[in-house]
């Protein structure tokens, strides 16, 4: 059965139906939805429907914009701008499935199928930022704009900035170098990732001696026993994902397994068989030699010129003004944990599989405080439903669960998200617990993102994929403190998604300057240890009794316990990062030793040969953060200086609630965020900020 793509959506009314490619609606993923909210019908799509999907789309957007080049009336913002904006409607329906599957819900044939769709899309994107006609429309426009208000402006002003950022002024043979060099580079780092992932998942440790895990707490050995059952094994296993690795690496006294479990870990694709060294340095060359074609002296210039920060000199200040105060404290709380263990009777220098186990031991000691002592007030469907009530005190939101909507895997909850006046806003899917078909981490993603057209509102859908240790057949899932912390980081991205507001799909909701975007997931951390917020909901999963004051104070006192460890340890990955990303020659070097020299100036930890970060460090060799890993700090400088406000007024102050909603969440990309940012706090962020909440020099 086919139909005209003008009919199921794929381009506005201004397009000839004859120019138009015919679409397969029997494949679901080109038919119209009749579900609730128009949500994926994820049970009716097949693996086998993705390349075939893609392919129309494609041919629908090669429609679309071939329209606007040939459009015979002079450029306007309209018909040129705008009806770029919306072009592609149907591509991004298909990619908001497809790729967000690939790290919740991957399979080896959905890799390989990434693996052929990815240079069809590469191609596309070349073939519209690099159309000469086009990008003459785009020029005349932003050369003569006319009256446009503010979002109208802004979405001018990055379309015309997309073109000539993506070499649509190059000669024509500087042009293929560019379609060249981005073709490599969308498989490079689709493979990287795959790499992460198999190498991740190839690697477990099963224990069959009850004696080496007689000494682990219960949820522990538990969780061991549940992994090693679903993989047909004896016994207790350990894997590298998160959940199982880290409670083996802080509870064990086993120092030969864990430093067994700890290299696995770290020396994850540095040679073997998921090797990742020589993609990191087709990666990284391939980059510069896009910024040099685009006349950038390395590729951190090219990146930066577009985010908060604004320069590379920015990022290096900063970075070292972050680090000078706080390294000398930083070896000091590596002292502290050394000679902790030495009262214990550890001899030798303590190693990195050391430390998770003599850090919480004598965390556990001087604060009385422990993961097993907190987890019970953290059962996960009170976290939920405390997670929910926050959002409901700050800016009135209510969460439904809508058991209509169809979900990719039985793990997933899909909920209504309404405003305090009824108003849909979103729908919002969480995904919880680990499985191989996952990868490890936890992030916020959306299937489709905020815009209207023709006075007709689309409201995003919004996921939250995580890793949260998984119920036993005697217990539920309950969570450490830095499972609770990490539901509410990915929360707080998750409220930009949800309340944001504009016409612009490309503006709305988490469009914004990769380091801006940390800001409003990590303002949401800071309620965690708030004695207010936690007696609304947090209890004994057993005995119903609220989290004592006193747990609570020893949560906080212990919040700045190995803080500059944990900060100069973040500045490390921001340092490697603009390593890689300043290089101006090409690297032809040893990934090992170029990373070690990197992370010299903030190494507390000692160094050993043979591990690196870098090959499996996603964020910024395939997940969009390359040049951009500082962001994280700059957004806990943002959100110190913002959540003092909270502090001062109160934490379900409505006043400053809502002045963050409007003046932040709702506002997207519209506006600059430094702009956005001191129309809500009143002044510039500071440094300093940071630094007097993790308590240093008091």
């Amino acid at each position: 059965m086919a139909i005209s793509a003008m009919a199921a959506g794929c381009a506005d009314n201004s397009i000839p139906t004859a120019q138009l490619p015919e679409l397969d609606l029997s494949n679901p993923l080109l038919a119209a939805w009749e579900t609730p909210h128009a949500t994926p019908p994820f049970s009716k799509i097949e693996l086998r429907h993705y390349e075939p999907a893609f392919d129309a789309a494609i041919a629908c957007s090669r429609a679309e914009v071939k329209a606007i080049v040939e459009n015979p009336k002079k450029p306007t913002f309209g018909n040129t701008v705008v009806a770029l904006e919306r072009s592609g409607a149907l591509l991004a329906r298909i990619e908001g499935i497809f790729f967000n599957m690939l790290g919740a819900e991957t399979s080896d044939e959905m890799q390989q199928i990434a693996l052929r769709v990815q240079p069809k899309l590469t191609e596309l994107e070349n073939d519209i930022s690099l159309d000469t006609v086009l990008y003459a429309r785009v020029k005349a426009v932003y050369e003569h704009p006319g009256r446009l208000g503010q979002e109208d402006r802004m979405l001018l002003e990055k379309t015309y900035k997309r073109f000539t950022r993506n070499g649509a002024a190059l000669s024509a043979a500087d042009k293929e170098l560019y379609r060249q060099y981005t073709t490599e580079l969308s498989a490079l780092t689709l493979q990287f990732g795959q790499n992460s992932l198999a190498a991740t998942n190839a690697f477990t440790l099963n224990i069959t001696d009850p004696k080496v895990v007689a000494e682990l707490p219960g949820f522990v050995k538990e969780g061991m026993a549940a992994e090693a059952a679903a993989r047909g094994e004896k016994g207790w296993t350990v894997t590298l994902q998160y959940p199982s690795y880290l409670p083996f690496m802080t509870y064990s006294t086993n120092r030969a397994l864990k430093e067994k479990l700890w290299r696995a870990n770290t020396s994850c694709c540095l040679g073997g068989k998921f090797d990742n060294t020589e993609i990191i340095r087709k990666i990284v060359n391939t980059r510069l030699k896009v910024a040099n074609l685009l006349g950038y002296k390395c590729y951190a210039d090219y990146v930066l010129e577009e985010r908060m920060a604004g320069s590379t000199a920015t990022v290096t200040q900063f970075l070292d003004e972050l680090l000078e105060p706080t390294k000398s404290w930083a070896d000091a709380d590596y002292r502290t944990v050394s000679d902790y263990a030495a009262t214990l009777g550890f001899r030798g220098e303590l190693m990195p599989w050391d430390w998770a186990y003599y850090s919480e031991k004598y965390k556990n000691e001087k604060y009385a405080l422990n993961d097993e002592l907190v987890k019970p007030y953290l059962e996960l469907e009170n976290v939920k439903k405390g997670v929910f009530l926050l959002a409901n005190r700050l800016y009135g939101l209510n969460f439904t669960p809508n058991r209509e909507i169809d979900v990719y895997h039985p793990d997933v909850t899909a909920y209504d998200v309404t405003d305090r006046d009824g108003r849909f806003m979103a729908v919002l899917y969480l995904d919880f617990f680990p499985r191989a078909s996952k990868t490890a981490g936890a992030w916020m993603t959306e299937f489709r993102n905020t815009k209207t057209v023709d006075g007709v509102e689309t409201r995003p859908l919004v996921s939250l994929v995580m890793n949260f240790t998984k119920p036993t057949a005697t217990t539920p899932s309950l969570l450490t403190f830095s499972e609770f912390e990490t539901f509410l980081h990915e929360f707080g991205h998750s409220l930009h998604g949800m309340l944001g507001e504009g016409r612009y799909e490309s503006l709305t909701g988490t469009n914004v300057y990769r380091d801006f975007v940390e800001l409003p997931s990590q303002l949401m951390e800071n309620w965690a240890t708030e004695k207010e917020y936690l007696d609304l909901w947090a209890v004994h999963y057993r005995t119903g009794e609220k989290i004592p004051a006193e747990i609570v104070d020893r949560i906080i006192a212990a919040q700045n316990y190995l803080a500059a460890y944990s900060h100069v340890r973040q500045l490390s990955f921001g340092f490697s990062d603009m390593a890689w990303h300043t290089l101006t020659e090409p690297f032809e070097g040893d990934v090992e030793a170029f990373e070690v020299k990197a992370m010299a100036p903030t190494q507390v930890l000692p160094v050993v040969p043979g591990t690196a970060v870098a090959p499996t460090f996603g964020h910024i060799f395939s997940g969009g953060y390359a040049a951009g890993y500082y962001g994280y700090k700059w957004a806990e400088v943002l959100d110190a200086d913002a959540f003092s406000l909270f502090k001062e007024k109160g934490i379900f102050n409505q006043e400053v609630a809502t002045s963050f909603r409007e003046n932040v969440l709702s506002k997207g990309g519209t506006e600059h965020p430094m702009t956005l940012y001191v129309r809500f706090r009143g002044h510039k962020p500071e440094t300093r900020a940071l630094i007097e909440r993790m308590g240093l020099g008091k």
